[in-house]
């Protein structure tokens, strides 16, 4: 048997522990001993979704080391360790415990240090860089009791930090050299699109700012605010620096490495430094000829490097630097040549201003007649990513006409996520970049094992287990398949839940289920995600009518929910109470005019016959409400995926047409209905006779009145893509309109999938229209008792949430704008327009005396 080896893996973030895990899966352990020097306190963990730690995660849910990994044969973990020097000659390594471990083959694995720029004070108390776990609970610590915060650095992981400011109750500004944010990944429009949309969430951004000190306490030390070049000092609390990152090569240059003349230690393609005996990998490593400064490229150096050790000749020439992250919840993505620097290079754009979606795809010069993709800006809607990805990789034929890629989907348009163009995918395509896995392994993985599900797909090829860019292009691919082998596809909900939504609220419905850790935990895996977690809480709300902010409840709920009310683009709400049928009481009036004046709010009628008022504050929302309530006003649950509005007429009480009371039977319907959570807004109309000035067959439900009764509509909706109702019943009397539409609007809730409407649901339906009449009328599956009891049980139950939050102070001291401070928003700001207040914009703003 030959002697054992030892190598030394200097590093345990999550490229050192990828080489370690890639070796351990090769059956490296055989003959390598490998020993370990990390120098956080823990193993390796997520870095990449550290920010998760501002929203209930904790540092052992982002851990990346599986239980009793280390105590397998030949493999030593050191934490809390470092290196303190490398020996080539004697081939030793000395660790700042005093350890010397001798080696046989070493790999640097060190990373990166944050760039802090070298402005005067920048080491004063209060001032931070953003990159640990060990640093986040620094800043946490430090920005109890603190108003306000700056964060340097308008970058990936400067917004991140910005983000963590915010969570933590601070207002917060961005400070970024360049002229717009994410200039390594953005262009201008794009830039100006992300900074309006992080604007709007009350956090100021500065460009072109050119920061030259922090300014101190001159009595405690502590950071008291930063002086500019050109610009006016801006008072803040804390600073914290994340203006880029730097290799960590001092090992290298102290072992006397051959290093890049701006840092960083020189590689060839096998990973390998000057030194043959040494490989170096990830941030600290300059391979052709730069530094990949994402976890992907060092993900395949992990594995060139493991490769290598194995006496393999696999090489890194490079990686795909395209990135899709959330950003302060707003969805950005940079892919390939995103600034059309190529030659001969041309761009097509899709600008919405008033969703604030921009889209760029950039397109190469003519070859043989025909422009390919090579790259893309997509901010505030990055759903075709995946798809644009494998483009600009050259992986996949694109359709006929590059514009579909990003413009919105209409009749005859294949989409970006469309299977005929993912189906297209060579064999030899990469489909997950982060751990190296083509088209052909995962078809073979699905073939070969049986796989029936995107968790077995994952578990197999690790495929989509790295940043997740590419579950979605990994789920179309195990569909293609499975339809070829003639399997049923099954639409789960997510990648945590192997059901779709309908199988899984039947079984939340069926078994009882309260909490979203109990169903996942029974029914699931992992933690969640923005998908389940919102959906499991619509059905939860659905079935049990509770508080939606009571315990684990309050963490699942969508942003609106979270302080029941609607967000506007300013980072204020709107309140909006509900008004049966557009009916309302004098001293209601009276009321609502005297809170919006009082309070300063816009004030405005809805298309829903409802008066909406605009510019609350968090803090200000239950006082508004308390207001509001003692005239009996309530929640009209404009924040919630429920019922909104039953809009009327004046019916026959007023109008000459009228043939049956359509008020009164519109405020019937919305009071029977009220807080109904739903997979999607629901809209409902009672027209008096049928001239249809409610216009009930444009929504959900709608209801016309004959001289015999009344017709029923189901299945109309504006919006993106409006639909109009059809015909479901005629000539109905209010006892068995009302039936059948307690069974329509029960049979919705549970049988349709997260974010449809019932137009899109119906039309999905095998038979239409037909089917829901089969089930809603002629009770063809049994149902009629149940969904009614159901919907008894709705009516029976239904609670305000905002009445049930002003009964009791400890839901009432959710609602404040700062966590650890009883003080308005700063960053809210008015100005009068057509005699009312309006949000100021920032370039107002900045007019307005100080």
């Amino acid at each position: 048997m030959p002697d054992r080896r030892t190598l030394v893996v200097i590093g345990h973030g999550m490229v050192g522990h990828r080489l370690v895990a890639t070796l351990v899966e090769r059956g490296a352990t055989a003959e390598w001993d490998i020993v370990v020097l990390g120098e956080e306190p823990r193993p390796a963990y997520d870095r990449v979704a550290m920010s998760s730690l501002f929203t209930g995660a904790t540092p052992a849910d982002l851990t990346l080391v599986e239980p009793g990994f280390f105590d397998g044969v030949g493999l030593t973990l050191c934490t809390g360790e470092t290196a303190a020097g490398i020996d080539r000659e004697a081939k030793t390594v000395t660790s700042s415990a005093g350890r010397v471990v001798a080696y046989d083959a070493l790999v640097l694995a060190t990373g990166s240090v944050p760039f802090v720029p070298p402005i005067e004070n920048r080491d004063s108390p209060g001032c931070f860089v953003y990159r640990t776990i060990d640093d986040i609970e620094a800043i946490t610590a430090y920005a109890a009791g603190r108003r306000c915060g700056a964060v340097i650095g308008g970058g990936l992981l400067g917004l991140e930090a910005a983000n963590a400011l915010r969570s933590l109750g601070l207002e917060t500004h961005v400070l970024e050299f360049a002229p717009r944010l994410m200039p390594v990944q953005l262009d201008e429009a794009g830039g100006g699109v992300l900074r309006r949309h992080i604007e709007a969430l009350g956090v100021k951004v500065h460009t072109d700012a050119r920061t030259r000190s922090v300014r101190v306490d001159a009595v405690t030390g502590d950071v008291d605010g930063l002086v500019f070049d050109g610009a006016d000092d801006l008072d803040v609390d804390m600073v914290v620096f994340s203006a880029g990152i730097r290799p960590r090569d001092d090992l290298a240059r102290d072992a006397g490495l051959d290093r890049h003349e701006r840092g960083g230690v020189l590689v060839d393609e096998g990973c390998r430094t000057s030194d043959p005996d040494i490989f170096a990998i990830g941030e600290c490593a300059v391979a052709v000829g730069r530094i990949w400064g994402l976890v992907s490229p060092g993900y395949q150096m992990a594995r060139v490097a493991a490769d290598r050790l194995l006496g393999g000749d696999a090489s890194f020439l490079g990686a795909d630097l395209s990135t899709k992250l959330k950003l302060l919840g707003v969805d950005v993505a940079s892919i390939g040549d995103a600034h059309g620097a190529a030659a001969g290079a041309e761009s097509i754009v899709f600008s919405d201003a008033s969703t604030g979606v921009y889209k760029k795809l950039v397109l190469g010069a003519p070859v043989s007649g025909s422009r390919l993709v090579i790259g893309a800006v997509l901010v505030g809607d990055a759903t075709g990513y995946a798809t644009i990805a494998q483009l600009a990789k050259g992986d996949i034929t694109g359709p006929e006409h590059a514009w579909d890629l990003i413009l919105p989907e209409r009749a005859g348009a294949p989409g970006a996520g469309a299977t005929s163009v993912v189906g297209s995918l060579a064999s030899a395509a990469t489909v997950c970049s982060c751990n190296n896995v083509t088209r052909g392994a995962i078809s073979q993985a699905i073939t070969n094992g049986g796989l029936t599900e995107v968790g077995q797909v994952k578990a197999c090829t690790k495929a989509g287990t790295g940043c997740g860019a590419c579950v979605s292009v990994v789920t179309e691919l195990l569909h293609i398949e499975l339809r070829a082998a003639g399997v049923e596809v099954r639409a789960h909900l997510c990648e945590h839940f192997a059901y779709s939504r309908q199988e899984l609220f039947d079984i939340v419905r069926v078994r009882g289920y309260r909490s979203f850790a109990a169903l996942v935990a029974d029914h699931g895996s992992g933690r969640g995600c923005d998908i389940c977690k919102p959906a499991v809480a619509s059905m939860l709300a659905s079935l049990g009518n509770g508080y939606i902010l009571d315990g684990e409840q309050a963490s699942l709920q969508d942003t609106n929910d979270h302080f029941l009310a609607n967000i506007q683009k300013d980072g204020t709400y709107s309140v909006v109470p509900r008004v049966p049928g557009g009916e309302i009481a004098p001293e209601q009036l009276i009321a609502m005019g005297q809170v919006a004046q009082e309070f300063g709010l816009y004030t405005k009628i809805t298309g829903g016959q409802r008066i909406d008022l605009f510019g609350a504050q968090v803090h200000q929302l239950p006082v508004i409400w308390a207001r509001l309530a003692e005239v009996g006003l309530e929640s009209g649950h404009a924040y919630g995926k429920a019922l909104r509005t039953v809009k009327s007429c004046v019916g026959s009480t007023w109008c000459r047409y009228g043939v049956q009371d359509s008020t009164s039977l519109a405020i019937q319907l919305e009071l029977r209905y009220r807080g109904l959570r739903a997979p999607h807004k629901i809209k409902c109309a009672v027209s008096g006779c049928a001239r249809e000035c409610a216009e009930a067959q444009g929504k959900d439900v709608g209801v016309i009145a004959t001289d015999k009764g009344w017709n029923l509509y189901v299945g109309g909706n504006g919006g993106l893509r409006p639909a109009h109702a059809q015909l479901l019943a005629e000539d109905l009397d209010t006892e068995t309109l009302m039936r059948y539409i307690d069974r329509f609007l029960i049979y919705y809730v549970r049988t349709a999938d997260r974010l449809e409407r019932t137009a899109t649901w119906m039309a999905k339906l095998d038979g239409g229209v037909d089917h829901v009449r089969a089930v809603v009328i002629d009770d063809c599956l049994g149902l009629s008792d149940e969904l009614e009891a159901a919907m008894a049980h709705h009516v029976a139950t239904y609670e305000c949430e905002w009445q049930a939050t002003l009964a009791d102070p400890a839901r009432m001291a959710h609602f404040r704008t700062f966590v650890n401070a009883d003080v308005p928003d700063p960053n809210v700001v008015f100005i009068t327009e057509r005699g009312q207040p309006r949000p100021a914009r920032p370039a107002e703003k900045e007019l307005l005396p100080r």
